[in-house]
């Protein structure tokens, strides 16, 4: 399970949380909802360890999560998967060598292992055959899905994602919600996903929260102009 409680975050003078909190129950998917550049990839990265918050606190099971590449919290090394909105694939490498990245900065693996984690990571993206192209010859969603299989590659029990259907169209925003729906269901993984499309929020959502004026709350309802309107 994780919790956030109490967590704030400013930029300058530019306050982006306060004081936020909120709890993922193991096998679950939360998502924050809300317009473009409110701060819910700030939150995401707190979660996940990436960014130090100014106040308040994010627990694993109880245990408090200490910043600065998870260097004490051994009990989570590898077991946090992350996708960048943008996908962040290196263009000189291709497909198979982003996805094996993870594996071999952060682990001591047997050619023959590392070779059949990215091939299961592939696989369970529907991505194995093009293993051996380059970003700059996919597609912006099959970009989306090679990120997503090198976030599976270390076998995460939890995985965040940020905008995962941002700018796709019908089919392909189709299929990366049933993965990530099956990634909770058949693997019993525990999903955070932030994201200003509503469809996709209401689909996937076990919780579902809303972030405006760096304030979260539950947002079972919540339309869209709730959240896109002006600040008051």
């Amino acid at each position: 399970m994780i919790e956030v409680a109490g967590v704030s975050k400013s930029f300058g003078r530019h306050r982006v949380l306060d004081s936020v909190s909120l709890t993922v129950p193991d096998r679950s998917i939360a998502v924050v909802l809300g317009s473009l550049g409110i701060g819910k990839s700030v939150l995401l990265r707190i979660m996940a360890g990436v960014l130090e918050p100014d106040a308040g606190e994010v627990r694993y099971d109880g245990a408090v999560l200490h910043f600065g590449l998870l260097a004490d919290s051994p009990a989570l090394q590898g077991r946090l998967g992350y996708v960048f909105q943008s996908g962040a694939l290196f263009d000189s490498m291709s497909v198979w060598e982003n996805v094996a990245l993870p594996l071999a900065e952060t682990r001591w693996l047997k050619r023959r292992t590392l070779e059949q984690r990215v091939a299961a990571a592939l696989g369970r993206t529907g991505m194995a055959e093009a293993a051996g192209l380059l970003p700059r010859q996919l597609s912006g969603g099959m970009m989306r899905l090679v990120a997503i299989a090198r976030a599976l590659v270390t076998d995460p029990r939890y995985l965040f994602l940020d905008e995962p259907t941002t700018g796709l169209d019908p089919a392909m925003r189709g299929r990366i919600v049933e993965l990530v729906r099956s990634l909770r269901d058949a693997e019993g993984r525990t999903c955070v996903v932030v994201t200003h499309d509503l469809e996709t929020a209401h689909v996937l959502a076990d919780r579902l929260y809303m972030l405006k004026d760096a304030r979260l709350e539950p947002a079972e309802r919540v339309r869209k102009e709730d959240y896109e309107a002006p600040s008051a």
